[in-house]
């Protein structure tokens, strides 16, 4: 929530600040007891604070409990398959480079040069089953799609067993 205190009070700084998405809008001079009820206000309004549940092509994951399901069968994730998986889900339907889920998902002394982010993804890939809903976009990276919505599988580059 969004509450701007500021000295910009005429009418058309109050419209401008409320159309850019602010919740209350209190110009100065202002009394503190009204902005404590103010605040108060605001706090009785609060969302809800439950983080959503990512939903793309019959996958379904909740990041609070830690769980994800593909069409209703629970997945067994590594915490780093589980993170891999988040990460585009989240960017879906937008592609996410290799350099990128190794900012994401792993520590800053990540080797930049490991095959780390292929034999994830690799796993990842085979524990979601089929169709395969993960799409890798040469010199672009790694994608979520749904098959049901391209009218076939993703392309894919080749799996690395391990």
């Amino acid at each position: 929530m969004v509450l701007m205190l500021t000295a910009a009070s005429a009418p058309g700084d109050r419209i401008s600040g409320l159309s850019l998405g602010a919740d209350d809008y209190l110009g100065k001079p202002f009394h503190f007891a009204e902005l404590v009820l103010r605040i108060r206000a605001l706090a009785r309004r609060k969302p809800d604070a439950r983080p959503r549940t990512l939903r793309v092509a019959g996958i379904h994951l909740d990041p609070v409990q830690r769980h994800a399901t593909r069409d209703g069968h629970p997945l067994a994730l590594t915490v780093k398959e589980f993170a891999v998986l988040q990460a585009l889900l989240e960017a879906s339907p937008g592609f996410l480079s290799t350099e990128t889920l190794l900012e994401k998902v792993w520590d800053e002394n990540a080797n930049p040069f490991t095959n780390t982010v292929t034999v994830t993804v690799s796993r990842l890939r085979r524990k979601l089953g089929d169709p395969p809903v993960i799409e890798t976009m040469p010199g672009v990276g790694y994608r979520i799609v749904d098959p049901s919505l391209t009218g076939g599988s993703p392309a894919n580059d080749s799996t690395i067993s391990s």
